[in-house]
């Protein structure tokens, strides 16, 4: 598939970090694959899939890596989860992903925008993984789980998983990502080149 200009495929940059891309599957908060995602693939700025390489350049001798969940997301896909949230009768992942909020606060509490980040391209959610084993690192909860437990300095997440979210915060900041308060997955890439501009392209 053709991109627009400025966008790349991140396994042609770096092939060595993992993708698991929950929109494509029914592993989400919404449950069920996403409108806009026609493959399982991680479509980014070539200014993030750089950085995201440069950091997994610096994991790979300590037998780590990364793993994305989700990159550049469609509008009509954010556009699902506005209409999705107003339909109070579809609560199929509220025990897995949201027990304590009412899907009517998502966009009210910043867990899902309306104008998303993630549509101007220039935000990843992510995570660390062993290399070897592939397993995910202990970050106190699992991706998409919205809750206060996910706010990435959480005073009650502590031990491993404190050390781990402060582990790819910082990595990530080093790298020119300003983090999300309210998810310790999000991160947006400060010096995004399109600002103003909210993509539809579908993931393919």
């Amino acid at each position: 598939m053709s991109l627009p200009s400025g966008f790349v495929y991140l396994n042609d940059i770096n092939s060595n970090i993992i993708q698991e891309m929950k929109y494509f599957t029914s592993d989400n908060f919404i449950g069920r694959k996403i409108k806009g995602y026609e493959a399982p693939v991680c479509i980014t700025l070539k200014e993030i899939a750089n950085a995201l390489s440069g950091i997994q350049a610096s994991l790979e001798p300590k037998g780590l890596g990364l793993k994305v969940f989700d990159c550049y997301r469609p509008q009509m896909s954010v556009d699902e989860f506005v209409i999705w949230s107003q339909d109070l009768t579809d609560q199929k992942m509220k025990a897995s992903h949201y027990p304590n909020i009412d899907k009517r606060d998502f966009f009210k509490l910043q867990y899902v925008a309306a104008k998303s980040a993630h549509t101007r391209g220039s935000a990843v959610d992510l995570t660390i993984i062993d290399r070897v084993t592939k397993v995910e690192f202990d970050m106190g909860t699992p991706f998409d789980f919205m809750d206060g437990l996910s706010h990435p300095l959480n005073e009650s997440i502590t031990g491993v998983a404190k050390e781990n979210r402060l582990l790819l915060r910082s990595l990530m900041v080093e790298a020119g990502f300003e983090p999300l308060e309210t998810e310790w997955w999000h991160f947006r890439y400060i010096e995004e080149p399109f600002p103003e501009s909210y993509f539809n392209f579908p993931i393919k």
